[in-house]
């Protein structure tokens, strides 16, 4: 008992506040996950039309039949992955020694902003039960004491609540399970052909 207040009542008052906001943030990460669905439809679409067959953009890099900026822009990589190795090949200036660690740092910086990418759905995945959970526990309480009441109105709404919070939740974790899934699928075999990629430009240039 603190000055008359007890703690039970403090952390009834903490979860009464905390009831909103919970709701809130689930119906934000099921649209942030529907988002990510379009979004990942759109990459799918565009992966679908830009097939790279990597020994090819290699073969053609180092025959050397056109320059390097040419033959960069007329292969199928996706259009960041084009913007990378351009950025590799306009700093002429640089020595050998140099332009690989630029190499390096540009490939870094390209698999942070993929695992970035990644971690945004992996985030949903983790919160989002946590959160169903959250939503399912807090309307238990006054639901459990209109049930001693006899008020059976209040405790099928707050029944309901519990609910559907958790159904939101799962929705939410398991779409995002399912973009996790294919993006790090995509993202292994980037990581891999850009790397070949970038060995080859690097041993263009350095000649």
């Amino acid at each position: 008992m603190l000055n008359g207040i007890s703690l039970d009542s403090i952390m009834r008052q903490i979860v009464t506040v905390l009831d909103s906001p919970v709701k809130f943030i689930l119906i934000v990460m099921l649209i942030i996950s529907l988002i990510m669905v379009g979004g990942l439809i759109a990459e799918m679409i565009q992966r679908k039309y830009l097939t790279v067959k990597v020994a090819s953009v290699i073969d053609a890099i180092k025959k050397g039949d056109n320059d390097l900026t040419t033959i960069i822009k007329n292969s199928a990589l996706l259009p960041k992955q084009k913007r990378l190795l351009l950025e590799l090949t306009i700093h002429n200036s640089l020595s050998n020694e140099m332009k690989e660690n630029f190499a390096a740092s540009l490939l870094d910086n390209y698999n942070q902003n993929l695992d970035y990418t990644i971690k945004k759905s992996d985030l949903i995945i983790k919160l989002g039960p946590t959160f169903g959970l959250l939503g399912t526990l807090i309307p238990l309480g006054p639901g459990i004491i209109a049930l001693s009441q006899g008020d059976t109105a209040t405790l099928s709404n707050s029944l309901l609540a519990a609910f559907d919070t958790t159904v939101i939740g799962l929705i939410a974790a398991s779409i995002c399970t399912v973009i996790s899934m294919i993006r790090k699928r995509w993202y292994s075999k980037d990581r891999v052909m850009l790397t070949l990629i970038m060995e080859a430009v690097l041993e263009a240039e350095c000649k």
